[in-house]
């Protein structure tokens, strides 16, 4: 069927009334709707209930805090930087998911919680909950500032508490009379008391072995809003006296705790103390055991959650959730954490899956995990780029609460790690680097790199048992050029390897993780989605609107060419898809959510996008239909927010995680999944991931798949579902490369092709010379333009040569470097 192509103009929609309006203007009110107090449902799509969702007025709602206490479920969320209150709320929720706001609320940036046990309370935010559900509240006019965590009293457990603020603050609480001394000024208050500690944006607080322990992620200044890898953060320690704190590393931490979690330990004198953060190179875990911090390195799953500013990072955490293992959250990864893990007691830290839900605290409740979730916020903060355009934000800044089986924390997205314990950087001879995670990963293997002209050896040990005793494990004997690739096998086991060199040199030792298990694709739950190639299907643009709104949605019917409108549709909180005659709200779809055009293309043999600074980047072509139709491209999302500064990225037919730019951006982009599907639009609408481009004969009423939503007309259809549902497309793959039929010169580097997250790798390389030419494959370790020749392979005159990479082979980027000018074609195929 080929349709009449109109692109969205509401001079046709709002023909009848002979109104044609240029500019469109946010329709919503600035100050959020009154919501009742109390709301209740029992709809589930993917573990997320729509009546649960949060709002605030704020450019931010995320959830700080989930906590059972009293027979309830205690939530708080949090606005982005409101240290004297805001319009959040403080939430409890029963057995059957009733719902209540406070009346005692006053919002602001909490996210610290602590069960106290002598008194019988909760303090979560600038709360006090007691053991019978009743709510009292320290005013922000006697506590500023933005409270991000709890300890146990050093002197006085039983009758105090104390509470850190993300500026630096310290306040000493009476747990009974709730009075409050301050011990160290917030920064942003003038005059006082104020600490020593560098950087900023606090987020962990704990307690033991005679001192308070605080952590935060940030820096302030310009350098940290665009270089993920400048100083940043601190963890650092006071003993309740001293004049200053004691800066224990300089880098960035988060989440402080111990075996005792959120009531604190039971021993404080002997209990350990941990504290999880990150550089550039990796993930850092710090234990405080007998008065001595130790630290080791684990691999990222993620890197969107990397920026110096620390804003990418919510509050990771490390908690019991009714298993024989904590479960720890982390750089988009969830872990195996062993309760009394401490020196000489290592091992057992294990990956369990990656998530893309951004979670700023979880629990068990019930037979659930429950995670609290920063799902959709109104402003961008620096998340901006051209292949977004200037689309409209949610019309309020919305959260949801996230309930899964704890079987499920087995199996979202596929385990993955990659980082350094040097990268590019000097090194003493025979001085071992940090520890790394050498456990729970079935493929493993180390990029090595000196700037020497001459071999330097690399030697490896092992901690086989998480005792602390180091063994041999391999030598490695890298030549003078500097490189090379080193998998481990099977029985090359241990909990922890380490690495040193024969040399003093500058040196890299980047290490790649991945797991065997396959992402299974399969038709639930996205049976009702049309493919590409039978069009035409129910599409639209979609954006999330006030609570009343809705998820609003300019439908349209789509095929090869383009777009017919058949009207405005708002998807209400009950779920259902109403048609709104509403000419306001349709221009403002038309004009403030459009699909910016141009964005991407087929060139040759692969997708060329450009970023925001002209850089040339090169992606896999996921499904061929995009080779025959670039059109396609310009009909569909190319970028978006579908969780809090960070973006999903689709090109042809691959959904990516792509970080914003302070973090990496473009060169730090991970697939998620490839598959056959058209999508539209997509977005975040009550924590519920909103997708179009539905199948035409699943656009009428409501049927039995629980994932899409219908109006009753048959002209717009949504699919719902978590944003982690896209995992189960199946996994990554795609073919092509950087040239194809290419006029190259020698020694000219074509653009970079994406290696990053694919498996099962091959090369074939081709060239029309009438003389054999050599090319270099050089590879981008670390996505930092940190390029080493991997290979060079000779081609014969008019032939080609192909390549299998090692099982378990990755590198960020690919790009190849002729030794001679020819016309060229690469074909990277990934399965």
């Amino acid at each position: 069927m080929r349709m009449l192509v109109r692109r969205l103009a509401l001079s046709l929609l709002a023909a009848g009334s002979g109104v044609f309006l240029l500019n469109a203007q946010e329709p919503s009110p600035k100050i959020l709707p009154a919501r009742p107090a109390t709301t209740s449902g029992s709809r589930e799509i993917s573990g997320i209930y729509p009546h649960l969702a949060s709002f605030n007025n704020e450019g931010e709602c995320g959830t700080g805090v989930v906590v059972p206490w009293a027979g309830r479920l205690w939530v708080v969320t949090y606005a982005p930087h409101m240290p004297k209150g805001s319009s959040d709320k403080l939430y409890e929720v029963v057995d059957d998911l009733t719902m209540t706001i406070r009346p005692e609320s006053v919002g602001g940036t909490p996210a610290n919680r602590m069960i106290h046990p002598e008194s019988q309370q909760l303090f979560i935010g600038p709360y006090a909950v007691d053991d019978a559900g009743a709510v009292r509240v320290i005013p922000y006019s006697k506590m500023y500032g933005r409270p991000t965590g709890n300890a146990r009293h050093l002197t006085d457990p039983a009758g105090k508490l104390y509470l850190a603020t993300m500026e630096e603050g310290l306040y000493e609480i009476d747990v009974k009379t709730l009075a409050v001394t301050e011990l160290w000024r917030d920064e942003q208050v003038k005059g006082g008391r104020k600490s020593n500690l560098p950087g900023y944006h606090g987020k962990g607080l704990y307690s033991g072995q005679g001192r308070i322990v605080y952590a935060n992620n940030g820096e302030h200044g310009s350098a940290a809003q665009s270089r993920p890898d400048v100083p940043s953060g601190a963890l650092a320690t006071w003993d309740g006296e001293a004049d200053a704190w004691t800066v224990v590393r300089r880098n960035q931490f988060t989440e402080v705790t111990g075996p005792g979690g959120i009531e604190g330990n039971p021993i404080p004198e002997k209990d350990p103390i941990w504290s999880v953060g990150w550089d550039h190179r990796s993930l850092i875990l710090m234990t405080l055991l007998d008065g001595e911090w130790s630290s080791r390195r684990l691999p990222k799953s993620s890197h969107s959650y990397d920026g110096a500013h620390g804003w990418n990072t919510e509050w990771p955490r490390i908690r019991d959730v009714g298993e024989d293992d904590l479960l720890m959250s982390m750089h988009g990864q969830f872990w195996r954490f062993p309760k009394r893990f401490g020196e000489g007691a290592t091992a057992g830290i294990r990956p369990r899956s990656s998530y893309l839900k951004i979670v700023g605290d979880f629990c068990r409740w019930h037979d659930r995990i429950v995670l609290g979730c920063d799902d959709a916020a109104k402003a961008e903060f620096l998340n901006t780029r051209r292949a977004k355009g200037e689309v409209a934000g949610p019309a309020y800044s919305q959260s949801n609460l996230w309930f899964l089986k704890p079987e499920q924390l087995d199996s979202l997205g596929p385990i993955r790690g990659r980082g350094a314990v040097w990268l590019e950087e000097p090194v003493e001879a025979n001085v071992p680097s940090d520890a790394y995670l050498f456990a729970g990963f079935p493929q493993r293997g180390v990029h090595l790199a000196h700037d020497l002209k001459q071999p330097v050896t690399f030697r490896f040990e092992v901690d086989a048992n998480g005792d602390g005793a180091w063994t041999p494990l391999r030598e490695e004997r890298v030549p003078a050029s500097g490189y090379a690739w080193i998998a481990f096998d099977e029985s090359e086991a241990g909990e922890w390897i380490r690495v040193t060199t024969d040399t003093a040199c500058s040196a890299t030792a980047w290490f790649e993780y991945r797991g065997n298990e396959a992402q299974a694709a399969g038709e639930a739950p996205f049976q009702s989605l049309a493919k590409v190639g039978e069009l035409p299907a129910i599409g639209g643009r979609v954006r999330a609107g006030d609570p009343q709104t809705g998820l609003q949605l300019l439908a349209t019917t789509v095929d090869d060419a383009g777009n017919e409108s058949t009207g405005y549709y708002e998807l209400k909180p009950d779920l259902s898809l109403v048609r709104v005659d509403s000419e306001e709200k349709a221009l403002f779809m038309e004009q403030k959510v459009a699909i910016p055009q141009g964005i991407q293309t087929i060139d040759g043999n692969s997708v060329l996008y450009f970023d925001d600074d002209g850089k040339r980047y090169r992606l896999p072509i996921g499904n061929e239909a995009y080779r025959d139709n670039a059109k396609l491209f310009d009909l569909q999302r190319t970028s978006r927010e579908a969780t809090t500064e960070r973006d999903l990225f689709q090109a042809a037919g691959t959904f990516f995680e792509l970080p914003a730019r302070n973090a990496g951006g473009m060169s730090k982009i991970m697939p998620i999944a490839t598959h056959p599907y058209f999508v539209q639009d997509y977005c975040s609408w009550r924590g519920l991931l909103a997708m179009t481009g539905v199948r035409l004969e699943h656009a009428g009423p409501p049927s039995a798949d629980p994932q899409v939503v219908r109006s009753e007309d048959g002209k717009a259809a949504v699919w719902l579902g978590a944003v982690d549902d896209l995992w189960k497309l199946g996994k990554p793959s795609g073919v092509g490369g950087p040239w194809s039929g290419t006029a190259v010169k020698g020694g000219e580097p074509s653009d970079p092709y994406l290696m990053a997250g694919y498996d099962e790798k091959r090369l074939t390389l081709s060239h029309d010379g009438p003389q054999a030419v050599e090319f270099d494959v050089q590879v981008d370790i670390a996505g930092t333009g940190l390029w080493k020749t991997y290979a060079t392979l000779s081609v014969p005159a008019g032939g080609e040569a192909t390549h299998t990479f090692p099982e378990g082979f990755q590198a960020y980027w690919v790009r190849l470097v002729p030794q001679a000018d020819t016309t060229a074609t690469t074909l990277f195929e990934y399965q």
